[in-house]
């Protein structure tokens, strides 16, 4: 992160600023011209939400009204930087929602209508041209393997694969590979490798590039592609943009599982596992005709990027992997996860308090977003209409729609089963507990005997269970997007309870998607100093005993506890 912002806020200023004319504000300190913007309108805004980004606000309208912006190198100088994954997530985050409000704001529409086609391209591309396209490489992302997906289960992908026109496709795999080395942000680090060039030479450029990517700096941009693009989304969608905080502090300490699962749920967890279930469907369906190689080279970044999105938060987080604090960790999580929420209790302390803090963009959206949410949501819809025809129960009656009544009505039968559960527990679990644990004995059973049946008549496989784990479990997940766009609607209807049932179980199995793996890897005490090594290997080439710093906080506060 600091050798990139070594080359923006030097070389890229010089090319904003001179022969480009379109550098508005990137780094502190702005000096103004106080005579030339007092008499213009005055640098003050309207909006601390739509002008989330006053001073970039600042220079459009210095531009507008036939200004520039010049940028003079005096000295360099070390500024305050954010050095851990969350607080450089959290700037990241600002940023994605002030260029969103940039986007949708009516200074950045009148600089593109009075720019020249070169201006306004340079223009363009530095400011809001950025974040749109970071937008529509990941939604490149969906839109690619949905299609994909729509191609093996409509059988299509067979057929090109096994035609006889088709079966040499070498080619196309080399491009598949090449395409994949490109996109692992390799070419975002040229500007970095020019400026060290030219300041220390590029044998030290080179080797300091090197050092990044044995530091995992492609999963760190990869992650960080996450961030922009789902706030940028969001607020694109929904607006309510709004100043987050970092502090700058010194950030070497461990951050507990529920933190980071409270920052990162919806922008890249979500996500991550959907990316994640559609390239695990996309593989059994596929493997009976396609080779291996083909599949390596046509996801391989795909995996590279799921994999990102879901684990490195933890990878770089301190101590990440020691069992003690892995452990501390889960007792944390419980306690977050099953706290009640309400008035005065803050999102950190409940789920059911951050719960509903997450869904405050949608009360304040309009009806586009709201709509917008509901056609996105439809898409799990249409992937579980492509799933329940490939299991080997419904062969038969594989062109009937009753099929798909019919998994609607097994979705249905869940959340009934689910609605019964959490009125039970409300009604029964304190005053009767016996008759409480009588209910829950006679849903599993039901629960096994229909099962047991399905797979001794029907003749229902191993498969077929997976399959529809897979397919009605993103059906469930699209159920609490559409909930929580018309949330009014089900409020009235009654249905808001089970509805936070329903998310409960979603975010509890999440947890124990993400928590499983980090705990077994903590069981083994080398993948903690390998960690440990490779986040702060220049600290231990001086000889710094890192565990002193992780463990001085706690020292700290049994100080103080005894004072």
């Amino acid at each position: 992160m600091s050798n990139q912002e070594t080359s923006f806020v030097t070389i890229c200023q010089r090319l904003l600023a001179n022969p480009l004319r379109v550098r508005f504000h990137y780094g502190h300190p702005d000096v103004f011209d106080r005579i030339f913007h007092l008499t213009r309108g005055g640098i003050s805004k309207a909006s601390k939400i739509i002008n989330l980004s006053e001073d970039i606000f600042a220079g459009f309208n210095s531009t507008l009204r036939e200004g520039s912006v010049t940028h003079h190198e005096y000295m360099q100088v070390g500024k305050g930087r954010d050095v851990g994954l969350n607080q450089i997530s959290l700037f990241e985050a600002k940023i994605a929602n002030g260029n969103g409000e940039q986007t949708l704001s009516r200074d950045i529409y009148r600089l593109g209508h009075r720019f020249d086609f070169f201006r306004m391209m340079s223009c363009y591309f530095t400011t809001v041209g950025f974040y749109f396209s970071t937008l529509i490489t990941v939604l490149t992302v969906y839109v690619f393997l949905y299609g994909r997906l729509y191609l093996v289960l409509s059988g299509l992908e067979e057929g090109l694969a096994t035609g006889r026109r088709f079966i040499h496709n070498q080619s196309l795999q080399i491009a598949l590979a090449s395409q994949s080395f490109v996109q692992l942000g390799i070419l975002m680090a040229l500007p970095m490798v020019m400026e060290i060039g030219l300041e220390r030479g590029f044998r030290t450029a080179l080797s300091e590039f090197i050092l990044m990517q044995l530091q995992l700096a492609s999963v760190f941009f990869t992650f960080s592609v996450g961030t922009k693009t789902h706030y940028y989304g969001r607020t694109l969608l929904h607006g309510g943009a709004e100043y987050r905080g970092t502090g700058r502090g010194f950030v070497v300490f461990h951050a507990k599982f529920a933190d980071n699962y409270r920052l990162y749920s919806r922008s890249h967890f979500v996500k991550g596992i959907e990316l994640l279930i559609l390239l695990v469907v996309y593989e059994i369906f596929g493997q009976s005709y396609r080779s291996p190689v083909a599949y390596i080279f046509i996801t391989a970044s795909m995996w590279f990027m799921v994999g990102t999105w879901l684990f490195a938060p933890f990878l770089f987080n301190p101590s990440g992997f020691e069992w003690q604090k892995i452990v501390d960790d889960w007792t944390d999580w419980n306690k977050w996860i099953s706290n009640r929420g309400g008035i005065g209790v803050s999102a950190d302390k409940s789920w059911e308090s951050w719960w509903d803090k997450e869904q405050e963009h949608l009360k304040y959206s309009g009806m586009r977003g709201i709509i917008a949410e509901i056609v996105l949501a439809l898409r799990f819809f249409i992937y579980q209409y492509g799933l329940v025809y490939h299991l080997n129960i419904t062969k038969r009656r594989s062109k009937s729609i009753l099929v798909y009544g019919i998994s609607w009505l097994v979705i249905l039968a869940v959340l009934l089963i689910m609605k019964t559960v959490s009125v039970g527990r409300r009604k029964f679990s304190a005053n009767f507990q016996l008759m409480f644990r009588l209910i829950k004995f006679l849903i599993f059973v039901t629960f096994t005997s229909i099962l047991i049946t399905l797979i001794a008549l029907p003749h229902m496989t191993l498969l077929d269970i997976i399959l529809c784990f897979l397919a009605f479990m993103p059906t469930g997940w699209g159920i609490l997007l559409i909930a929580q766009a018309c949330k009014p609607i089900f409020r009235r209807a009654g249905l808001w309870s089970s509805i936070r049932a329903l998310a409960r179980g979603y975010e509890i199995m999440m947890g124990l998607l993400l928590f499983t793996p980090i705990a077994f890897l903590a069981w083994f005490p080398f993948v903690s100093e390998f960690q440990t090594r490779m986040l702060f290997n220049q600290a231990f080439s001086r000889g710094l005993q890192i565990s002193r710093i992780l463990g001085g906080q706690k020292k700290e506060r049994s100080t103080r506890n005894k004072d």
